[in-house]
């Protein structure tokens, strides 16, 4: 078993990839350390494989896994996670972004300083201010607030994290952003973070847009949705649809109240029916009972899940 794996999810890195594999092999000979290079391409159009095959070749240490197609990022790393065989596990970018010189200290932190996971902050980005910087501080601070996890830079590729976690934690969609949220779910609760060297891009252009802030928070939402309410659904729709449900029928009840406490006393009074606020009540009741029974779908649907008692167990004895 090698001390260190180091997963690198790439698309359209070929000019990239010598380089950054000749300085993560001359800082794991400077530390004494084993290691395996995971390169998982995904479905790159341009020669990125033929590269990657001819580096295995001349190095058993490095193994690659080519997609037919491009799949995304978290794709790409839960592949990487399956195959990693080293007791502390490295994700980092292939466009040199990422310095391998971070790699030794973050691997002291998790072993000598008991961390589950350590993800990288870059502190000073040389990006963008306007398209990268400030909407990545903005996501940031969202995140915080929504996961309650202390880190700067959430979404930094630059991570480290024991064994253990990654082989507990399902990474799909574009949950890769939230890696560290995954594995506080799953009881690893030692977070922590380093700061980071962050380089401009070398070759190429960045593979991400705008559109990723965007679909960042609403996969964001998902995942605390799923995280908080996914094994007892009642919970959030049941709640909802009651306080739904028994502000439309108060509202209900006060109308027809008015109006016949008015009809007996000889007062001026309306038609209920002719109230817009009894057509919103008659609304609020109706959406009452439809997140109620949504909520009675979703707990038939997730007491029938395969998973339903599937739970990390620490240590037994």
């Amino acid at each position: 078993m090698p001390d260190v794996s180091i997963i690198i999810p790439l698309f359209n890195e070929e000019e990239s990839l010598p380089e950054l594999t000749d300085r993560i092999g001359k800082v794991m000979a400077a530390e004494g350390l084993s290691y395996e290079v995971l390169m998982v391409d995904d479905g790159s159009t341009d020669s990125s494989w033929e590269v990657i095959r001819r580096l295995a070749a001349a190095d058993s240490r490095i193994k690659g896994l080519s997609f037919r197609r491009n799949y995304g990022k978290s794709a790409a790393l839960y592949c990487g996670f399956a195959r990693a065989a080293g007791d502390v596990v490295f994700t980092m970018d292939a466009d040199l972004q990422d310095r391998p010189e971070e790699l030794p200290e973050m691997y002291r932190m998790i072993k000598d300083g008991g961390y589950d996971v350590v993800s990288g902050w870059k502190q000073h980005r040389r990006d963008n201010p306007l398209t990268k910087n400030l909407p990545s501080k903005l996501y940031n601070a969202t995140a915080r607030l929504i996961t309650g996890i202390r880190l700067h830079d959430m979404n930094c590729g630059l991570k480290a994290y024991r064994n253990e976690v990654v082989k507990n934690i399902e990474v799909y969609g574009e949950m890769h952003r939230y890696i560290p949220y995954l594995a506080k779910n799953a009881g690893f609760g030692k977070i922590g973070e380093k700061p980071v060297q962050h380089e401009r891009r070398k070759f190429g252009k960045s593979k991400f847009g705008m559109s990723r802030f965007v679909n960042g928070f609403l996969d964001l939402l998902s995942l605390w949705f799923l995280s908080t309410f996914g094994k007892k659904p009642m919970h959030f729709f049941g709640f909802s649809g009651l306080l739904m449900f028994l502000i439309g029928f108060v509202m209900t009840i006060w109308i027809i109240a008015g109006k016949l406490i008015h009809q007996a006393n000889g007062l001026k009074f309306r038609a209920v029916t002719d109230q817009p606020l009894f057509y919103l009540s008659l609304v609020a009741v109706l959406l009452g009972v439809m997140l109620f029974l949504a909520g009675f779908i979703c707990e038939l649907i997730s007491r029938s899940s395969s998973d339903r008692n599937h739970y990390n167990i620490k240590s037994e004895l």
